[in-house]
């Protein structure tokens, strides 16, 4: 027994006490195995999954280690069954193993013959077997490699797969690093997801995820898919690969609402790819149009299930997601690890702010009230209506115009949900607005105005969540934002941590309205945030000037 930050308990859940001397030691050690779920100013509150401990396995991390943290930073003695139920959890991903067997194709292999006879019999795995080949070894169908790792993943044997990728259409890649070079941390993440064959990286906005997305296409030099968001980030997608590699702009396709073009390097958007006439899916059929030898997910955590359910049948391919933050809200996150691959590298965001590769940050949530008439029509409303009432409070205006005059100068973002309150404030502030609708030429010109300093407050929608390269942004002000998203929030963080040419701090303002879904909605999105290491200041809305 140590006077150690933690406090382990049976249930599964992990106390760490914020304000001990080792708690940012053990916070490290933790988070490859550890979910955070809540995180109060002096106590977060971590549990313990069997997709954690998966995750962490498939990482390289075995039972004895994650049993040793918890041992060294524990303050009383760990439960003895947790211990236990670590290590069988943890054994149990790679006892069923999927491998190209040189005679048989792809076959499944166990160590355990009633592993085996459980998973033959589960309804789940009906039909995705080929004959048994010995007591431990079993064909599979090659169309239902993805769907079976599905299936096992349910039924609590996740499978190791080991069956290799093919080599898809060769096409000469490499990177350009003229006048710069592969950080260190890109250069383990691209070499992580290769040495694993396919899986998830995970790294800060900001940090470069699309450099590290051209270091795996150099290491396969073969045709490549890459999936992203918006035709806006397909178009920065293209500028950071022609600007970091040796392809050229005939060698890179665009496949969107606006050009439908297929070269060796394609990129595509969720958006035209999940677009449906009369019940299918016509541009699905993308992903058979060449040979690739690699498929790129950016923001794979927001995967559209007609994509997640092609991967299935895309499990032959080498493929890499790359997100912020692996947070689902749906839940889905096994649904990534089971077709996209387990998480191959995560890096703490405070981690690369303390090699000055990303801004420092400070998050303040400001909290305003409703006046008393507005308290009883709040009070009055349907569940469903009283998010926006809260969300669009009239209130929230003066501190937004308090902020911006605080930071005056600055680049400005003003984010947020709702498309009126958005339109009021852009009224407001004489301040232009970039939502869904606007015209994608206009986009880019006000987005330019925005990076040259000519436009120095600019509101976005939710369009800004995501794939947006705005490094000179150095304030957010958020005013609402899509319920208690975890992600959206670390997204948003994540468009003013690019590094100053100054060295300045960014600031992440969140405005909420105390008393109301809105301040519960907050206090859930602050989760990941808090998680990396950001802790929310709170600050009444009188206070601001003092």
């Amino acid at each position: 027994m140590t006077d150690g930050p933690l406090i382990v308990q049976s249930d599964k859940t992990l106390l760490l006490e914020i304000d001990h001397e080792l708690a940012e030691d053990a916070r490290k050690e933790i988070a490859p195995f550890a979910e955070l779920e809540r995180a109060p100013e002096h106590i977060h509150t971590y549990r313990l999954t069997p997709l954690g401990l998966w995750n962490a396995r498939a990482a390289g991390h075995d039972a004895e280690g994650v049993i040793d943290t918890l041992l060294r930073y524990s303050r009383y003695a760990v439960p003895h069954a947790l211990l236990v139920d670590i290590a069988d959890t943890m054994e149990k991903y790679g006892r069923l193993r999927l491998v190209d067997d040189p005679v048989n194709g792809l076959v499944m292999v166990s160590n355990d013959l009633s592993i085996l006879e459980e998973v033959l019999r589960s309804k789940r795995t009906a039909g995705m077997f080929g004959d048994r080949i010995d007591d431990l070894t079993i064909a599979v169908h090659p169309s239902e490699r993805g769907h079976l790792k599905q299936a096992l993943l349910k039924i609590g044997w996740p499978a190791e797969d080991l069956a290799g990728y093919v080599d898809g259409e060769a096409h000469d890649i490499d990177l350009a690093e003229d006048g710069w070079t592969l950080r260190d941390y890109q250069r383990q993440a691209a070499e992580g997801f290769w040495h694993g064959g396919s899986g998830v990286v995970v790294l800060p906005c900001g940090a470069g995820k699309t450099i590290v997305g051209a270091a795996a296409m150099s290491m396969a030099k073969a045709t490549t898919l890459i999936l992203v968001t918006s035709t806006v980030s397909a178009r920065q997608w293209r500028d950071e690969l022609i600007r970091r590699t040796s392809l050229t702009d005939d060698e890179i396709g665009e496949y969107s609402g606006a050009r439908k073009d297929v070269r060796p390097v394609t990129i595509a958007t969720y958006q035209v790819l999940t677009s449906r006439r009369k019940g299918v899916y016509p541009h699905l059929d993308l992903f058979d149009t060449r040979d690739w030898g690699l498929i790129i997910y950016d923001e794979v955590h927001l995967l559209p299930a007609p994509v997640f359910r092609f991967t299935a049948d895309l499990q032959a391919r080498r493929r890499l997601g790359l997100t912020a933050t692996l947070v689902r809200e749906d839940g889905n996150e096994t649904e990534v690890f089971s077709l996209i691959g387990p998480k191959r590298y995560d890096a703490p965001w405070r981690e690369i702010e303390a090699q000055g590769w990303i801004a420092p940050a400070d998050c303040v949530e400001v909290r305003v009230s409703m006046p008393d008439s507005d308290r009883l029509a709040y009070a009055t409303a349907e569940q469903q209506d009283r998010y926006r009432l809260a969300a669009t409070a009239k209130e929230k205006v003066p501190v937004v115009k308090r902020l911006l005059a605080k930071h005056q100068g600055e680049p400005t973002l003003v984010i947020g949900q709702y498309l009126d309150q958005l339109a009021d404030l852009a009224e407001e502030l004489q301040c232009p607005v970039i939502t869904g609708e606007t015209k994608l030429k206009e986009r880019q010109s006000l987005y330019d105005q925005f990076r040259h300093g000519d436009l120095p407050v600019l509101i976005v929608s939710k369009v800004a969540n995501f794939s947006i390269d705005l490094p000179d942004a150095s304030v957010a002000i958020q005013v609402s934002g899509s319920f208690g998203s975890r992600q959206e929030e670390a997204q948003r963080l994540g468009r003013i941590l690019r590094p100053k040419s100054d060295g300045r701090t960014a600031h992440f303002y969140t405005i909420v309205v105390r008393d109301t879904v809105d301040a519960e909605f907050a206090a859930n999105r602050q989760r990941f945030l808090a998680e990396q290491g950001y802790p929310y200041r709170i600050l009444d809305a009188e206070d601001l000037d003092s």
